[in-house]
């Protein structure tokens, strides 16, 4: 599958840690049916059955809408659930060894930090960039943040897609306008709403307002 920038629009990071009354498929499910644009399956805890059994499950229901699927750091669920990609932080492993076991047709993400890192990520092979945490953010509390005019210089440095993540909500989405981001990535702010539908529907028009779509 090739990684376009319609994908960055409104990214969807899975966190079970909202599920409340809900199964993880229900929540994607409402979240595909308010438009989100990509999902990614992040399950740190898990085993590897548990973990391929869950990621099977929601990457039929993301084939059903057409919409890209990509697991969190583990090539082997990747893989074996037939993902559209997978994606890595700086430290889960090398891009080009990842890209000889997924092959050519699959997209990897790379998280970065700064414009060294995004280059090289690009040079490597990289599909497309996550960059964060643009604000803070309670998933990851020990994460430093991003400037955004650091993000701004790495969206005017590479050439591949471009997506936000860290504590992006709608009252500072806007303020990412002017970085020439392609989209957002979102976890609680999706998956702790309480009509998870409608809030995906909201964030995604904010999400356009923004990119000027």
């Amino acid at each position: 599958m090739k990684c376009s920038r319609e994908m960055m629009q409104l990214y969807a990071i899975t966190d079970r840690s909202w599920l409340k009354n809900q199964t993880l498929e229900q929540q994607v499910e409402y979240a595909l049916k308010g438009g989100v644009t990509c999902v990614q399956i992040r399950e740190k805890n898990l085993d590897n059955d548990l973990f391929l059994k869950e990621a099977i499950k929601i990457r039929e229901i993301c084939n059903t809408y057409k919409i890209p699927f990509i697991v969190n750091d583990n090539i082997e669920v990747a893989v074996k659930s037939n993902a559209d990609g997978i994606h890595i932080g700086q430290d889960d492993g090398d891009i080009k060894d990842i890209r000889k076991i997924l092959g050519n047709d699959k997209i990897i993400g790379v998280s970065v930090q700064n414009i060294e890192q995004a280059i090289i990520a690009e040079k490597n092979g990289a599909s497309y960039l996550g960059v964060g945490a643009i604000f803070k953010t309670e998933t990851k509390p020990d994460a430093k943040c991003v400037s955004l005019e650091q993000l701004k210089l790495i969206c005017e440095n590479v050439l591949i897609p471009v997506v936000a993540i860290g504590g992006i909500n709608k009252s500072n989405i806007m303020d990412l306008a002017k970085t020439k981001v392609d989209g957002v990535a979102m976890i609680s702010q999706i998956f702790s709403a309480q009509n998870i539908e409608k809030e995906c529907m909201e964030l995604l028009k904010l999400s356009k307002e923004m990119l000027n779509l």
